[in-house]
């Protein structure tokens, strides 16, 4: 696959494996419109089928506009139960956490009667909850329904960085979730571990910028899970979104 910039300055060439869809717009408000709406429609297809739906999400200021249009779509919120795949170790009254980011964005009109599990606990260090997190997170189930994933510029996702001496044991790691403290990243942090979040039945990777794509060919080219985490991701069906 060929893919052009709007400019027409730059072409990229992104050979995708046949098990990853994928969908771009060039207006980045259509593009969260869209994938709002097909988040929904995964919810209340568990909703509909298993009586419960769960969502996973990533902070950063991409999916911001996504978690507004989605929190306005209709369906059973009061059935939907929303967790991060990653958190900084702050409390949510830092500008860093995605709790917050969460709270003010997506746990809002319609979506306000979902259920959130924060993964942040007060008076402990990420080592300290790593039980208590995994013990919380049970309240997942057994499969994610929908599970929306980011990509930093080295091939982070969630926070499975390659400048992690943690990286290993995340990797490794049978419970939900695993502490990391990124070399290159600011805050200790709580990440899902692969094992639970490849454990889902949608999953995206939502990026936005010719940079994302740069990222994207070089995990495909190198396909190397230790030295760029994304690559796990790209092995397995996945659905990438992406806007420049």
């Amino acid at each position: 696959m060929k893919m052009t910039d709007p400019s027409g300055e730059q072409a990229l060439n992104l050979t995708l494996p046949e098990h990853i869809r994928f969908e771009s717009n060039t207006d980045r408000a259509r593009l969260a419109g869209r994938l709002a709406k097909h988040i929904a429609t995964q919810l209340r297809y568990d909703i509909d089928a298993e009586g419960k739906a769960t969502l996973v999400v990533s902070g950063g200021s991409t999916p911001v506009a996504m978690f507004e249009q989605l929190s306005m779509l209709e369906l059973d919120w009061s059935r939907v139960i929303i967790t991060l795949a990653d958190e900084r170790w702050v409390s949510p009254e830092h500008k860093d956490s995605n709790t917050a980011l969460v709270q003010r964005h997506l746990l809002q009109n319609k979506a306000a009667a979902a259920r959130f599990i924060p993964l942040w606990q007060p008076g402990s260090t990420a080592e300290e909850a790593v039980q208590a997190c995994h013990e919380r997170l049970s309240g997942l189930g057994k499969c994610i329904s929908a599970l929306i994933l980011g990509m930093g510029n080295d091939g982070h996702t969630a926070s499975l960085f390659p400048c992690s001496d943690d990286l290993n044991n995340a990797f490794a790691c049978r419970q939900d979730c695993a502490a990391v403290t990124p070399a290159t990243a600011p805050w200790p942090r709580m990440t899902l571990t692969p094992k639970r979040l490849l454990n889902s039945r949608l999953r995206v990777l939502y990026v936005c910028g010719n940079d994302k794509l740069e990222t994207l060919a070089h995990a495909l080219d190198i396909n190397d899970p230790k030295t760029m985490p994304v690559s796990l991701f790209l092995r397995q069906p996945l659905e990438i979104f992406w806007a420049p």
